[in-house]
């Protein structure tokens, strides 16, 4: 049983950034896929960001595309969401969540979820 942590979160202009962090506790990430959701007021979760357990390969959804980059460190247990040129419709709360199957794309088939960080961009 995996917990998950976000952090990193909060109020920023469009044009700014931010730095989520996704911190794991009892047990580890080292062998899990890892992804990043979000969802804003009135809408679905929807898919943001993912990487593989290797490190090997990402992947991100056309909006997050240039402008967001998803990393992880095993060691520190940690995967984080790099995110540049903010953008008001990327308010949404940011959901870090990991699985051992199914498909990146698919958030039915993730294991673990974090309870989510508040992103707020103002134009």
């Amino acid at each position: 049983q995996v917990q998950l942590v976000e952090s990193g979160g909060g109020l920023v202009q469009a044009g700014g950034s931010l730095r989520l962090s996704c911190a794991a506790s009892g047990g580890t990430i080292r062998n899990y896929h890892m992804g990043w959701f979000r969802q804003a007021p009135g809408k679905g979760r929807e898919f943001v960001a993912h990487i593989t357990w290797t490190a090997g390969s990402t992947s991100y959804a056309d909006s997050a595309k240039g402008r967001f980059t998803i990393s992880r460190d095993n060691a520190k247990n940690t995967v984080y969401l790099q995110m540049n040129s903010l953008k008001p419709e990327d308010t949404a709360v940011y959901y870090c969540a990991a699985r051992s199957g199914g498909t990146y794309r698919n958030l039915f088939d993730y294991n673990y979820w974090g309870q989510g960080t508040q992103v707020t961009v103002s134009s």
